[in-house]
């Protein structure tokens, strides 16, 4: 069976290294915000480009430090409306609801199945204040039409980069610096992943860096005086070990998933499968290799009859869920269509071009 991810597999290349970064800090006696995390913490903002970088506990929280920190500054209030893509990962839109802030969902672009920013233009009304763009499977919204139709309208844009570190536009601004402010989820899955929970935020908004910096550790600004009423939010310090180790070698392992995206898009001829698209493929780091295809759930069962381990993401659109109970009646048909379409390919370092092509043959064989 291919397996669709091999955590022990792609943690154990960094064995000895883990080991000797976990005797480091287990002799250092200091296990809370200490070295680790502030090192972590400046490599990670140079590696992205901006002014800070705030590690958290993880990526929803990390979302729901930037939205609370611009309601202490003002720039957001209680009941405001966030846009924010109808076909992400409830965790984008639970930040916003867990705020006391409105979402509302708006459709995809039905080729890059991020953001529709034409669709998100005509969602505005005067209580939208901000937009959650989604980096959705690694791959940058459009920024620059993303960018322009929030400084036409005084909106705040924010990255959810959960599932897109490294990725990179043309003139060199990579995910985490195309907004005012960024989550990341460093959760073990990811091209960055940590082995356990751990996020981040990035930022060049000074006065936002100031806040959330006291959020995440009880709203303190010193031992025991307290400027907010915060949360316990903290990157863990042994996670920073791990993600300082793996954060080397970052580049080098989304140009290989990029080279593997692009052996699957040569070897797959089905004109019934719909491939992702690969415009600027330097924008895309394929956190998820995910194909379309009208009948994906017995697609899906003939790939694993054959030995290839598939998954879905998303099995079930926001607006279904009972958590949102409120939006089911939502005219969604673009994102209904691809939450039942949907499907994601093996695509992770520790696979070898022969069982790609396995993959690619059967998939081009699929009837």
């Amino acid at each position: 069976m291919i397996k669709f991810l091999d955590l022990k597999r792609i943690n154990a290349r960094y064995k000895n290294e883990y080991d000797e970064g976990f005797k480091k800090f287990l002799n250092s006696g200091s296990y809370i915000l200490g070295n680790e995390v502030s090192k972590f913490e400046s490599e990670f903002k140079l590696y992205c480009g901006t002014g800070h970088c705030i590690g958290t506990s993880n990526g929803l929280d990390a979302l729901r430090l930037i939205f609370e920190g611009y309601k202490i500054l003002g720039k957001l209030n209680a009941g405001d409306e966030v846009l924010v893509p109808a076909n992400t990962y409830i965790a984008s839109v639970l930040a916003i609801s867990s705020s006391n802030l409105r979402p509302v969902l708006v459709e995809p672009d039905s080729n890059s199945l991020n953001i529709d920013v034409n669709r998100a233009k005509m969602a505005l009304t005067p209580k939208t204040k901000a937009i959650l763009g989604v980096h959705l499977y690694g791959k940058l919204y459009n920024v620059n039409d993303l960018e322009a139709l929030c400084e036409a309208n005084d909106l705040i844009l924010i990255e959810d980069a959960a599932q897109a570190h490294g990725a990179c536009m043309v003139n060199g601004r990579k995910a985490g610096n195309v907004s005012r402010a960024a989550a990341f989820s460093f959760y073990p899955t990811k091209n960055l992943g940590a082995m356990g929970d751990a996020g981040a935020i990035t930022t060049n908004d000074d006065a936002l860096a100031q806040v959330v910096n006291k959020l995440r550790n009880y709203g303190r600004s010193s031992s025991y005086e307290n400027d907010f009423i915060g949360y316990n939010c903290r990157l863990d310090e042994l996670q920073a070990v791990f993600l300082r180790i793996k954060l080397r070698y970052l580049d080098a392992e989304n140009e290989k998933r990029r080279t593997m995206a692009q052996l699957y898009m040569k070897l797959i001829d089905n004109e019934e499968i719909i491939l992702p698209e690969m415009d600027h493929i330097s924008e895309h780091v394929f956190h998820l290799f995910v194909i379309r295809h009208k009948n994906r759930d017995r697609l899906k069962s003939y790939l694993f009859e054959n030995g290839v381990e598939t998954l879905i993401y998303y099995p079930k659109p926001i607006h279904h869920q009972k958590a949102y109970a409120d939006l089911k009646d939502l005219p969604l048909p673009i994102t209904d269509r691809l939450h039942n379409e949907v499907l994601s390919l093996p695509l992770n370092v520790c696979l070898n071009s022969s069982e790609i092509e396995k993959i690619a043959n059967l998939l081009t064989d699929f009837r």
